[in-house]
């Protein structure tokens, strides 16, 4: 039913509503407040500090006073008093509370207090006066996300009539077992007591049942995605060999028990008949690409062609390089396809890709263009996952005949929000390092530091290695006290590092652009490069040792461990030096964590830890469905116990089809869409 028809609504508002994603009385009841305003701390006047809000019992003692320093400015004065002092009530341009206010009313009021000398100013507080039922102080307010023309009392008030005359209505999607179980409130009462609850413990009981029922019905929603694919998804049956191990035993290093391991599930895959959808998690260094190199190699050995898919040309072209160097004393044809190709090339590679002639293609997004056909693909791989999406792997697993699909990210995540993250996906973890790898030596110094910082990145120059030097802003900003790309380098070039070459690197370069200004790095044409994020995902460059980050507390940690594995990959030992601009407990708390851990695992949990809401990993590429309620970052324990529930629901009920998850199914096609509709009504 249309919002228009709720009391206090209509046309106009509804419009209004409609910009907030606001379209039926359901998503009007579970658009939750961004925020509370507890009011029923009430105090006494002399019990008041300055800054704090605060809810008084007051009696009006005196007469206003009104000031007019300068036009269009007015100041109304009204003193009160309780029983342990007096202040005054202070508004700026609301001169019609003289004709609500008179002396002697007895009133509660609500707002900042602020200390001038010895007296005390509550600044355009809320007030109500009388005895009756109290909406505005007293309670719990609920702070509400706005557009322009909609104030937060009018939210209030349309929520208040839409909970009154709706709420009864809702249907109770979880099963009567579950709730019982659990312990979870009815939906009725939850959404009631998540907009307007009666005290903490009300909001924290209802926010845990929205939340719970939201997450269920995601991962649900996801398992059976999975369940159904690989009912339905016949792949192909690779077939057993031995040649893979003569394979490994010829490589010119040791595999870890890790990269065994998780070679060992990749194989068990492929072997099987259904289609391979994994994961393989590892951080920065950790080995992963060998593994796939394996992968590739057993698709050969079967007949099968390969694809690798990477976010940019230089790093295509270094996959490029180290995997025809492994497979060149075999027969397996290696080509690239990247978009700086010359045409005639590009033919080439294209005509030999359609007649089989090649056997593993390595490139960028160029390889999922329409006119990219494979004679008969088997393999398909994406690096750095989180660069593609749900969309890309999509496109590039119909360039084949349910090829089996191999992601790989570098971004290591707690495993319960992988699950969440890469739902259609079986994970593989790479948690160990290969052997030999030097530690990073990370230090997080002050500002007062730079110049001491300057100094050790030139003596390291000196003796022929290189630096990374990393700002979060491409220009100089006047709203953000951070050091800019194109400022340090202007900056760095003719001053500091005036003996050096210096270039500079960052998002808005065109791809060309970029890739020429990392392969002049890698090739020991640029000293230092100033640089943004965009090297994140970048190439090998074993000379290069030191990587120091300006403003690194606006950086997550994840991502600061990320660029700090752009170095470190060479013989030298290398160094990440965190510039901190912030004084505050979090941000050295952060950098402490950066200094005490080279593993990217604990790092991100820490990050889950300390940073709390916010895009810890984006989850709109991953085509995940909008959560109204529920953080995946905050909500990891319920997240935890969810993913229990559901995998208990299906092994009881494998396609929601008993009539006390009848709803709960309901709510998942909702959620999901044709993508989940399809598979579980067929």
């Amino acid at each position: 039913m249309s919002i228009q028809y709720i009391k206090g609504v209509g046309p106009k508002r509804a419009s209004k509503l409609k910009k907030l994603n606001i379209n039926t009385i359901e998503d009007l009841l579970y658009f939750v407040p961004r925020e509370y305003e507890d009011r029923t701390n009430f105090k006494y006047i002399a019990q008041c500090k300055e800054g704090e809000k605060v809810s008084l019992r007051v009696k009006i003692c005196g007469y206003p006073t009104t000031l007019k320093p300068r036009k269009n400015l007015s100041i109304v004065k009204i003193p009160v008093r309780d029983e342990t002092g007096m202040a005054f009530l202070v508004w700026f341009n609301q001169d019609y509370v003289l004709k609500q206010l008179s002396l002697g009313d007895s009133i509660v009021v609500y707002g900042k207090i602020n200390r001038f000398g010895n007296e005390i100013q509550i600044t355009n507080p809320v007030f109500e006066k009388g005895k009756g039922n109290r909406n505005r102080i007293g309670t719990i307010m609920p702070i509400y996300s706005l557009t322009k023309g909609l104030s937060n009392n009018e939210m209030i008030r349309i929520m208040h009539n839409a909970i009154k005359e709706y709420s009864n209505k809702l249907p109770e999607v979880l099963p009567d077992y579950l709730r019982t179980e659990l312990n979870l409130m009815p939906i009725k009462e939850a959404i009631k007591n998540i907009h307007f609850p009666m005290d903490k413990n009300s909001y924290l009981k209802a926010r845990r049942r929205l939340v719970f029922e939201e997450l269920l019905t995601l991962q649900l929603g996801l398992f059976l995605i999975k369940n159904r694919s690989n009912d339905i998804n016949r792949g192909i049956q690779f077939s057993p060999s031995d040649e893979v191990y003569r394979f490994i035993d010829k490589l010119p290093f040791k595999l870890t028990s890790a990269q065994k391991r998780v070679f060992k599930e990749i194989e068990k895959d492929m072997e099987d008949n259904k289609q391979m959808n994994r994961l393989i998690q590892g951080d920065v260094g950790s080995g992963k690409t060998i593994v796939a190199v394996l992968a590739m190699f057993k698709a050969y050995k079967s007949g099968y062609q390969s694809v690798l898919m990477v976010p940019t040309e230089i790093l295509a072209q270094q996959h490029y390089e180290s995997i025809s160097n492994l497979f060149s004393e075999y027969d397996i044809n290696c080509e690239l396809l990247i978009g700086s190709l010359s045409s005639k090339k590009k033919e080439q590679v294209l005509e030999d890709l359609k007649n089989g002639n090649i056997h593993v293609l390595i490139g960028t997004h160029a390889i999922i263009q329409e006119h990219v056909e494979f004679n008969n693909l088997g393999l398909a791989i994406t690096d750095e996952q989180h660069r593609f999406g749900v969309k890309q792997r999509a496109i590039l697993n119909q360039k084949g005949n349910s090829p089996d699909i191999l992601v790989m990210t570098a971004t290591p995540i707690p495993r319960t929000l992988a699950l969440i993250l890469y739902g259609d996906l079986d994970i593989s973890i790479i948690d160990e390092m290969p052997p030999g790898r030097k530690p990073i030596e990370t230090y997080a110094v002050g500002t007062s530091m730079i110049e001491r910082v300057n100094k050790f990145v030139k003596k390291q120059l000196l003796e022929g290695r290189q630096a990374y030097i990393v700002c979060p802003l491409i220009e100089e900003s006047d709203t953000l006290n951070v050091k800019a790309a194109e400022e340090l380098y202007m900056s760095f070039k003719d001053t500091i590092y005036k003996d050096f070459n210096v270039g500079l690197l960052h998002g808005k370069m065109q791809s060309q652009e970029k890739d020429n200004i990392m392969e002049q790095f890698k090739n020991k044409k640029i000293d230092v490069l100033i640089s943004t994020t965009v090297i994140e995902v970048g190439v090998d460059v074993p000379n290069a040792n030191i990587m120091v980050i300006y403003n690194a507390e606006r950086f997550g940690l994840a991502q600061l461990h990320q660029l700090r594995g752009r170095v470190g990959r060479g013989k030298y030992q290398s160094y990440c030096i965190l510039i901190n601009g912030s004084n505050s407990r979090i941000s050295r708390e952060r950098m402490r964590i950066l200094q005490r851990s080279n593993d990217g695992f604990y790092i991100s949990e820490k990050d889950l830890e300390l940073r709390g809401p916010g895009e810890f990993f984006g989850t709109k590429q991953h085509g995940l469905p909008d959560l109204k309620i529920a953080n995946l970052f905050t909500d990891i324990d319920i997240l935890k116990l969810a993913q229990q529930k559901a995998k208990e629901i299906l092994d009881r009920d494998y396609l929601l089809i008993d009539e006390e998850h009848f709803l709960l199914r309901q709510k998942i096609i909702n959620m999901f869409g044709d993508r989940l509709e399809n598979l579980i009504l067929n």
